[in-house]
This record gives structure tokens, C-alpha cells and sequence, in this order.
């Protein structure tokens, strides 16, 4: 497993720890900044997605 999908998961996980945190207590920009965080998150697990794609890919030929 590539090392951008676990921080990716990780960091996914902050934010939306993060936003429902804003949520619960009223923070707008403490939700806008875990919402952020989380599609930060998400990408970087699809980019640790695609590497783990291609790696096995070249491995099969």
C-alpha cells in the first residue's frame, strides 16, 4: 500500500473530525477548514490509489 493513501486516510479523517467539531459548536471556519482537510485527505488517497494501480500493473508484465 503507497504511503499517500495512508497519510490521505488519515488526513481525511482529521478533517471530518475537524468539520464536525466546527459543526457542533457553531465554528463555520473551523467546519470550512475540516471540509478542506478532508477533500485534501481524499485526493491524496486517490493519488495513492493510482500509484498502487500502476506498480501492479508493471508488476503483471
Amino acid at each position: 500500500m503507497d504511503k499517500d493513501r495512508i497519510a490521505g486516510a488519515a488526513k481525511s479523517a482529521g478533517g471530518s473530525a475537524k468539520e464536525a467539531a466546527g459543526k457542533l459548536i457553531g465554528d463555520k471556519q473551523m467546519q470550512a477548514e475540516g471540509t478542506a482537510k478532508k477533500v485534501e485527505g481524499k485526493i491524496q488517497n486517490a493519488v495513492g490509489q493510482t500509484k498502487d494501480a500502476i506498480r501492479d500493473a508493471a508488476k503483471k508484465h
